[in-house]
């Protein structure tokens, strides 16, 4: 049985940009699984004032599962709710979602900050996860 991930990325002004689901797939927990990571958001900003690092680590726990952050320059934030799982694993997924995202903000019919909607986009997500996280 493989765990539950729920990935998503947050734009600037706290707008949810894109979110996806790997794994087992409940959809009961799909509002908690976006309680837990939005409600992350201000351990995130919390994180930033301790390091200039990108990837933050876990930011939040809740009951068997954590939130790990990403954070790009330009302060969108890259959200990962999962179980106990390999923080280089994590990182490299984040580190691929990460340039897959400026992939996407380089298109010019793409406008930045409205959500991601693109089929291909999340075919590559869900590759990602495969390779890192499934």
């Amino acid at each position: 049985m493989s765990a539950t991930y729920y990935f998503a990325i947050v734009g600037a002004t706290d707008s949810p940009l894109y979110e996806a689901e790997f794994g087992v797939h409940r959809s009961e927990n799909k509002h908690l699984h976006q309680f837990v990571v939005h409600a992350a958001l201000d351990l995130v900003e919390d994180a930033l004032f301790l390091t200039n690092a990108c990837y933050l680590k876990t930011v939040d726990k809740y009951n068997d599962w954590n939130v790990s952050a990403y954070v790009t320059p330009s302060n969108v934030r890259l959200m990962l709710l999962h179980e106990a799982r390999s923080e280089d694993a994590i990182r490299s997924f984040f580190t691929d979602c990460h340039e897959l995202y400026m992939k996407t903000l380089m298109n010019p019919f793409y406008e930045p900050n409205s959500p991601i909607l693109s089929q291909a986009f999340d075919s590559k997500i869900n590759t990602l996860a495969k390779k890192y996280l499934l």
